[in-house]
């Protein structure tokens, strides 16, 4: 089985995750284990068939997942892979920008950077 690519993994994560919604469903899953459509409409401000729309969404980016449950009722539960995944893609996008940040301190550590004028721009990055 190929290995899923982390970016386009992260990239359907994160557009899951962008409706509050969908957020908070996740989260009403992931505090409270499997439950069916109608659980979360119950524990939820909206309609059942808008939670099932968000749900479809949340199971095409691979967030949940869906189970037979008793009497033909579809239960749904987390599915944390694809935040993993979706995790380690900012990861390594963290670790590019350090790295580039760590260089560009280094040279403005040097006697020569400390030398020069400071420009009004310089001294506004420096209270920061």
């Amino acid at each position: 089985m190929p290995r899923p690519d982390p970016e386009a993994v992260a990239e359907a994560v994160f557009a899951a995750l962008a409706e509050p919604t969908r957020r908070g469903i996740l989260s009403t899953l992931a505090a409270r284990g499997p439950m069916t459509a109608t659980d979360l409409a119950g524990q939820l401000p909206i309609s059942r068939q808008a939670i099932t729309k968000h749900l479809e969404l949340l199971a095409a980016a691979g967030l949940v997942l869906a189970e037979p449950g008793e009497r033909r009722r579809i239960r749904y539960r987390v599915n944390a892979a694809p935040m993993a995944l979706a995790q380690s893609y900012l990861a390594a996008l963290a670790r590019d920008w350090d790295s580039k940040l760590d260089r560009l301190q280094r040279v403005l550590d040097t006697p020569e950077a400390a030398a020069r004028p400071r420009t009004e721009q310089t001294r506004r990055i420096e209270m920061r």
